[in-house]
């Protein structure tokens, strides 16, 4: 799962990296992906170590880094799309796409971890 955890780490990157660009580099909240990619990437190098329970541990912030990092996503969609209907106009369509894709990135990494928690606890691996 740490290889997997490193491939979201480079997909939440390059996602901080073209809403930054997208934004035409105005909106430093823009790398808000980059930094929950760069923690990723670190904990998800760290959990590539033989040591199980150093692995668990690692994996288990990565989870957790996941799941605030998907549901303050899910937040800030809800927040700033009512801000904008209650102000009488559209959102940003840049901004709400970089959000939503980093809210889908990020459960479908919680999805992904929770499967291989259960699968390694039924194969005893625990």
């Amino acid at each position: 799962m740490a290889k997997v955890t490193l491939i979201f780490a480079v997909l939440l990157v390059v996602l901080g990296l073209l809403g930054f660009i997208g934004t035409a580099s105005e909106h430093p909240t823009a790398l808000i992906p980059l930094y929950i990619g760069v923690a990723l990437g670190l904990f998800g190098y760290l959990a590539s170590s033989p040591s199980e329970s150093r692995r668990k541990l690692f994996m288990h912030v990565n989870v957790t880094i996941g799941l605030l990092g998907f549901l303050g996503a899910t937040a800030e969609i809800l927040r700033s799309t009512l801000h904008a209907k209650a102000l009488g106009i559209a959102p940003d369509t840049i901004a709400l796409t970089a959000k939503s894709a980093l809210a889908a990135l990020l459960l479908l990494y919680i999805v992904l971890c929770v499967r291989s928690f259960i699968a390694a606890r039924r194969s005893g691996k625990v």
